[in-house]
């Protein structure tokens, strides 16, 4: 299967990787030519390409990992990008989280032109993006959902086909509120046990093995007790998701209170200046307003 992979960052540069190692003919562009340069110094059977036309031609499938909508619009559809050297049938996939709108509008476009689209995006961090166990959320039709697995299982263990076109990100949004809502709870009561003298190390080896224990509390812990906010995830790209999240409950005609309120605690951790740095830090404005240090 010849793939193109356009985005090389923290994620997309791990995904990719497990491409390169496991036998797909794989084309890389990255936005900054030099990462991409160095990508191909560490997996030599990668070839890179000048620009997204250029890395499409002649592949079967075109992913990409980037920021946002605009970014996925710009390099599949703006001048130079991958929709203009793709031969008809090409399926993409975007592994960005872009909202269900975005997604919805890119599917038209690519289709339109006779190309197959999937929204795809992922959960599990950079971790599970290195060994290759990432969570997908996938919309599309089942036909090109089949299209896509192998590439897809490549990267992921878990492969969810949401429904059609928009529905992976519908599911991946509302799956991060609820993991950052997670994170702000986990946070609230590292804060209560500080100011109430409460062992630290002992609430979350207690929370942890019980039925309080999460993901969120063995990524999140210990980050925050050491404010080691080392970035897995950014807080910025959290803070997008749970907005993306509340316009989706906002059309449904539904309240999501508890993601307005993490929305509101990483909106403050982002204008303190903690948007670059993983979302272990949306504690920072927490303890500020408690006076607590840990």
């Amino acid at each position: 299967m010849r793939v193109a992979f356009l985005g090389l960052g923290i994620m997309g540069s791990r995904m990719a990787a497990n491409l390169a190692t496991k036998g797909f003919e794989l084309t890389v562009w990255n936005r900054t030519g030099s990462v991409a340069e160095a990508f191909a110094v560490q997996h030599p059977q990668v070839s890179v390409a000048a620009s997204p036309q250029a890395a499409a031609t002649e592949t079967d499938a075109v992913f990409t990992m980037v920021v946002d909508g605009p970014q996925v619009e710009q390099v599949l559809l703006g001048d130079g990008g991958a929709a203009h050297g793709a031969a008809p049938g090409t399926l993409f996939v975007d592994c960005s989280t872009i909202g269900v709108a975005a997604a919805t509008a890119l599917g038209r476009r690519l289709e339109a032109l006779g190309m197959g689209f999937l929204d795809a995006p992922v959960t599990g961090s950079s971790p599970k993006a290195q060994d290759g166990t990432l969570t997908f959320m996938v919309g599309g039709s089942a036909a090109d959902f089949e299209r896509g697995k192998p590439a897809l299982e490549a990267m992921g263990t878990l492969l969810v086909h949401g429904g059609p076109t928009g529905h992976g990100q519908l599911i991946k949004v509302i799956n991060n509120a609820v993991a950052a809502a997670n994170a702000t709870t986990l946070a609230q009561a590292l804060i209560v046990a500080a100011r109430a003298g409460a062992d630290l190390e002992a609430l979350v080896k207690v929370i942890a093995s019980g039925a309080a224990g999460s993901t969120m509390v063995d990524l999140k812990a210990r980050p925050m007790l050491t404010h080691d906010y080392t970035t897995l995830f950014k807080l910025d790209h959290m803070l997008k998701d749970v907005r993306f999240c509340l316009e989706e409950a906002q059309a449904a005609g539904v309240p999501f209170e508890f993601a307005q309120a993490t929305e509101l605690v990483l909106a403050r951790a982002s204008a303190m200046g903690y948007g670059d740095v993983d979302f272990a830090a949306l504690i920072e404005p927490l303890k500020a307003d408690s006076g607590t240090s840990l």
